[in-house]
């Protein structure tokens, strides 16, 4: 009897992140023979044109048309379309506020704190400078005494 080798399936989204991931290595616009090849592994260049264009469709890559073919450019980071994946999920959900209790009542302290300090930065229009990797401690301890945000 043949033994027959699986591989491991990939986590939702995984390949998305991969190929968003070598994009973002990019010097500059690439074509997706070079993310197939900078992915390695047996993906066929069918599946990375496939991701690709779901990527295109999320508005996380955009693409110029080069001769023949179209090259690659990210227009987001892996941490947009984590999120463009868990506001998916949160929209398939018919008690969204049930959900987002769960989700909250569940996350560890650190990251509760920089969620009570980026709500807070979005009330007062600071969201930006929050989110683009400022921790809780450099947003300010205002965001962390009212226990909440978003009153």
């Amino acid at each position: 009897m043949a033994t027959q080798h699986r591989r491991a399936r990939r986590g939702q989204g995984e390949l998305e992140g991969q190929v968003l991931g070598a994009l973002r290595e990019a010097d500059g616009p690439v074509t997706a023979a070079w993310v197939q090849e900078r992915l390695g592994g047996d993906l066929a260049y069918t599946t990375v044109v496939t991701i690709l264009t779901r990527l295109l469709a999320k508005d996380v890559v955009s693409r110029e048309r080069r001769g023949r073919s179209f090259v690659w450019t990210p227009t987001a980071d892996v941490a947009r379309l984590a999120a463009l994946r868990m506001r998916r999920l949160l929209d398939g959900e018919r008690d969204r506020q049930a959900v987002l209790a769960s989700f909250v009542t569940a996350l560890p302290p650190d990251d509760e704190q920089v969620l009570r300090a980026l709500l807070e930065a979005a009330d007062t229009g600071a969201a930006d400078t929050a989110a683009t990797g400022a921790g809780a401690a450099d947003i300010g301890e205002e965001g962390l005494q009212d226990g909440g945000g978003g009153d």
